[in-house]
């Protein structure tokens, strides 16, 4: 389903001078069928009592899936996907350490794609159930 072939370090390198960089998220992971990144838990990521702030986590989450476009799209030279609904259920708090995104494909049909995204602590908690739907548009 993934496209293994592109390497972890040219996926990292997409996260120079943005939203990516600037939180902190790297990616760990990549295989056939999910794909993983992990996110800190710090001063970029809390919220103001010191927990994991939830638009966080829905940014590990989007990241995790907007990525998982480019390494599922036939050709993504040619066609892009583009986030049309996100929803994230937080079930739990982190206060430090790493969060850990697994990102699985729940549909991959050729104009929306479906992907299933779970956050969980070091310590294998469930931070964050998450889904992503994403549109396929071709690329202008």
């Amino acid at each position: 389903m993934f496209n293994t072939a592109i390497s972890l370090d040219t996926i990292n390198a997409w996260a120079a001078g943005n939203m990516i960089e600037h939180l902190g998220i790297e990616f760990t992971e990549i295989h056939a069928t999910y794909i993983k990144a992990k996110m800190p838990v710090d001063h970029r990521t809390k919220q103001p009592l010191g927990l994991l702030h939830g638009g966080a986590s829905v940014v590990l989450a989007e990241t995790l899936g907007s990525v998982a476009v480019v390494l599922a799209v036939q050709d993504p030279k040619v066609e892009t996907g583009v986030g049309v609904e996100i929803n994230a259920n937080h079930l739990k708090s982190a206060r430090g350490g790493y969060v850990i995104g697994t990102c699985i494909p729940l549909r991959i049909g050729r104009k929306i794609h479906v992907y299933e995204i779970k956050i969980h602590d070091e310590e294998e908690n469930l931070i964050c159930a998450s889904r992503l739907t994403v549109a396929i548009i071709p690329i202008k």
